[in-house]
Order: C-alpha cells, then structure tokens, then sequence
C-alpha cells in the first residue's frame, strides 16, 4: 500500500466524510474514492459502509485503521526527522491555536526563530474536540487558548492578546440591525457547543446561563471552524467571538455585533508541565519580551 493511499484512508477514517478528506489533504474526492477503493480490491473486504448521509467504517476498517496509525506515525516522524536533518534543523516546536489571528501573532514567531534559528515553528489551527487531549498526547507541544485553563498538569505561560467579545448572526437574523448586544439576549437564541471542554472552560467563553439566570442553550455539537460559521451563516445558531475574528473571517452573509456586559477573552501559551524544554521557554520569552496584543 502506497504512503499516500495510507494517509487517504486514515484520514477518511477520521473524518468519516469524502468532501473534507479531499479538502484536507487537496486532492479531489474521485482520488480519495480511487485509493478506498483500490485498497478494499486488495484486502478483499470492504473498509467504509457508505450511505447518502453517511460513511462508516467496517469492523474490517476499524482493524486496518488500529494497525495502521501508529506505524504511519513513526513513519511519518522518521521521514520529517530527516528532512530536518538534511536542512541543518534540530528539532521542531508545533503550536496549537485555537484563536484565527495567526497573521497577528506573526511578530512572536519571527522573533523566536531568529533566537532558535535551527528549531522549526509549526503553528496549525486546531478543531474544536478536546484541544488538552491533544496537548496531552503530544499532538502539539505548545497550544495558544483562551483563559483561565485551570488543569493540574498544565503550565499557563504569557498573554499573547487580548480582545473584546461579539457577536456573529446571519445578515438576515433578527439581530442584525442592531449595534451592541447583551449576554441576556443570547438566551433567545440557540449557540454551538464543542464536544470534549471541562465545563468551565466552556463556561469562561459561552456561559451556561445570562446574569439574570436564563439558560442559554446549546445546540448540536461542532467540531470545527468551518461547520460553525456555516450554521452561524445559515441563522441555525448565533455565536459569539473574539473580536479578532471579525477581521479574518469577513463573510458578507455574516453581521458582526459588539457585547457589552462579557468581559474581554484573553489567550496565552500552554504546555505540559512535564514536556518544558527550552524551545517552550524561548518562545514564553519572547512572548513576555514583545508584550501582549490588545485590540
């Protein structure tokens, strides 16, 4: 099985979606149906029970797909160790970020790489399903997310920025109008929920109920960026933002409201406690060096 078909297929097993698999990886849904294909011809069996509305993996796929992640993996890792290598780099620092303003933050990772010039940066934007489960099993060394992250095996580091809350609803919603929004109004309206946030996380960006105790509802679980604004978009859900996002996300079918009464979300780096190295404390420096972004 070739290293690409390998990656089709745990990839497609992951997002259980033919579009979003050909997104993720920019290729076309007919080569991700050609490499599912081609390697159910070979196994014999079939690896995806497929519907109109659905994809599912086989007990057959299941197997396959348990066999084959770590192997990939370590693949994977020794062929980007030596690339590295062959460029002079030493190692690699991935950051996690849960905010979209990485054009922003650009000052902070220039001016780590010109103090570790052999460490890569990586820095990827995370879905919304259990972002600490994914610093914890060492997907990303360092992940920028908003505060307070009150977990005993976590290290909060420096502020990168700070930024006031709005609030996105469809440019036809019934908010649209207006020029400022109150957390009393969101309890009229239904939001997005992310699978997998202690609560009061979850509660520190979206809170379970208004001031005046009024439950703000949630509605079906979304796990990323795209699938959020698209309900937003579609008047399903109202949600509300750092103010960042106005600015990168500019949609024309998307109204952009300030909040009044929330009080500003700040980000800030975080690590495993246990995982500290100098490439983290290097970028902690250059974060506390540079000072925080307001906006």
């Amino acid at each position: 099985m070739e290293l690409r078909d390998i990656e089709i297929f745990l990839v497609l097993a992951e997002e259980l979606h033919f579009g979003r698999t050909a997104q993720r990886l920019l290729v076309s849904q007919a080569r991700v149906s050609q490499a599912i294909r081609k390697q159910e011809r070979r196994i014999g069996a079939a690896l995806f029970e497929r519907t109109s509305r659905t994809v599912r993996l086989t007990g057959v796929g299941r197997q396959l797909r348990d066999d084959l992640q770590p192997v990939y993996a370590g693949l994977h890792e020794s062929l980007e160790r030596a690339r590295s290598a062959a460029r002079g780099v030493t190692g690699r620092l991935r950051v996690g970020m849960m905010p979209f303003n990485v054009v922003d933050l650009h000052p902070y990772w220039r001016a780590f790489r010109a103090r570790l010039p052999r460490w890569e940066l990586e820095v990827r934007q995370l879905d919304y399903v259990d972002p600490f489960g994914r610093l914890r099993a060492g997907d990303v060394d360092v992940l920028v997310t908003w505060l307070p992250v009150e977990e005993p095996d976590l290290t909060v580091g420096p502020v990168l920025c700070t930024n006031p809350r709005i609030l996105a609803v469809a440019a036809d919603h019934e908010l649209a109008g207006r020029t400022s929004a109150r957390l009393e109004m969101f309890a009229d309206f239904r939001h997005a929920v992310a699978p997998g946030m202690p609560e009061y996380w979850e509660d520190s960006y979206l809170p379970f109920q208004t001031f005046e105790g009024r439950r703000i509802e949630r509605g079906r679980p979304v796990t990323n960026a795209e699938e959020l604004i698209n309900q937003v978009g579609m008047g399903e859900i109202i949600h509300s933002f750092p103010s960042h996002v106005a600015r990168h996300w500019g949609m024309p079918n998307i109204r952009w409201i300030p909040v009044t009464d929330l009080a500003p979300l700040s980000f800030a780096l975080v690590w495993r406690t246990e995982a500290e190295c100098e490439p983290i404390t290097v970028l902690a420096d250059t974060v506390r060096d540079l000072g925080a972004l307001r906006f």
